[in-house]
């Protein structure tokens, strides 16, 4: 279903699904192209949790991504060739070039860090909710991992002391372990943890928890806005666990188009997808999910999804020309903002 949201709203929604999509792909094949950026993760597959979650939050309130933290960042506003530029660590990028893509953040979109240690931002961000709690803020506070976090002891003691203190944080598990690729080819859930349900391990100290389908917009929109509302009157955490198929293309070591870009058609012509994603473009690909809810509602058409996605392209293409034209930064700068400088 669709979020309860008009449609101006709706429409935006999309469109930050798509840059999302757009970008995410372009990032892969800027990765075969050259030079090396390191090794990377993408968030395609996982649009339909994110933009609404974040559509459920206010722009005050913090967001703590893990190491899939493209669609966060894009989704709050950050520019898409700033991005870009971080990553291939040029100057103009987001943090100088100096946080590459496991680390970007925005601190004045509200993405004060990013973390690729699994589960390590899980306490950052129950801290900032803490702060906020002591300044008497209505600030809310939002841990986004993956099931693996829930292997991480600091994770248990993140969720165990904000519910002993009522911290208004949000712990928003992505749990795309489903037809992923472990050590036995078969998914990590039994590898990670003991729990048949991750749930159960926040209500053993007493925060509630919720499951919703990640490809379903509505169901993730309201999740987070309930818990928002329980964290801002001082009811304390929740965790929500967001459920998706891991994008076969993350499956392998390296991010791959494993049969080329999405094309907005599968949405209403699936079988015309590749065989090795047909299942994958029909059943369980949250975007053209959304999609076709939209068409189905009639608050779209066809043609104006395909402009929409037209100008987002360029948009895209526009980013890519302005990370690869941007400079590397001077070898003196390898020593400016090493430390924070005490507040005078």
């Amino acid at each position: 279903m669709l979020p309860n949201l008009g449609k101006t709203d709706l429409v935006e929604l999309l469109r930050k699904m798509l840059l999302v999509r757009r970008w995410e792909e372009r990032l892969i094949r800027l990765a075969e192209e050259g030079p090396s950026f390191g090794h990377y993760h993408v968030y395609v597959g996982q649009e339909t949790i994110g933009i609404p979650a974040l559509a459920a939050l206010r722009p005050t309130d913090l967001i703590f991504p893990t190491h899939r933290n493209h669609g966060y960042l894009l989704g709050r506003g950050a520019d898409p060739g700033r991005l870009l530029a971080e990553i291939l660590g040029k100057e103009t990028g987001l943090n100088k070039g100096k946080a590459g893509t496991l680390h970007a953040s925005a601190p004045e979109l509200g993405i004060p860090h990013t973390s690729a240690i699994v589960g390590g931002i899980v306490p950052i961000a129950a801290g900032a909710a803490l702060a906020a709690q002591v300044k008497g803020s209505d600030q809310v506070s939002v841990a986004l991992f993956g099931d693996g976090a829930t292997e991480e002891g600091v994770t248990f003691e993140a969720l165990n002391i904000a519910s002993l203190w009522k911290v208004p944080v949000i712990f928003l598990c992505e749990n795309n372990t489903e037809e992923a690729l472990g050590a036995a080819a078969g998914g990590y859930p039994k590898s990670v943890t003991a729990a048949n349900d991750l749930g159960n391990i926040a209500r053993s100290v007493g925060v509630p928890a919720v499951v919703v389908d990640g490809t379903d917009s509505g169901a993730v929109f309201t999740a987070m806005k309930v818990a928002a509302e329980r964290a801002r009157a001082s009811g304390g955490p929740t965790f929500v666990e967001a459920r998706v198929v891991r994008w076969p293309g993350s499956n392998p070591l390296w991010p791959e188009l494993i049969a080329g870009e999405t094309e907005l058609r599968y949405a209403w012509e699936p079988e015309a997808a590749p065989e090795l994603l047909i299942r994958w473009y029909r059943n369980q690909d949250g975007l053209l999910r959304y999609l076709r809810e939209m068409l189905s509602a009639s608050l779209l058409e066809k043609d104006e999804a395909k402009e929409i996605d037209s100008e987002i392209i360029q948009h895209v293409e526009a980013a890519v020309r302005f990370a690869r034209e941007s400079a590397y930064p001077p070898p003196e700068s390898a020593y400016l903002d090493v430390f924070a400088r005490p507040s005078q």
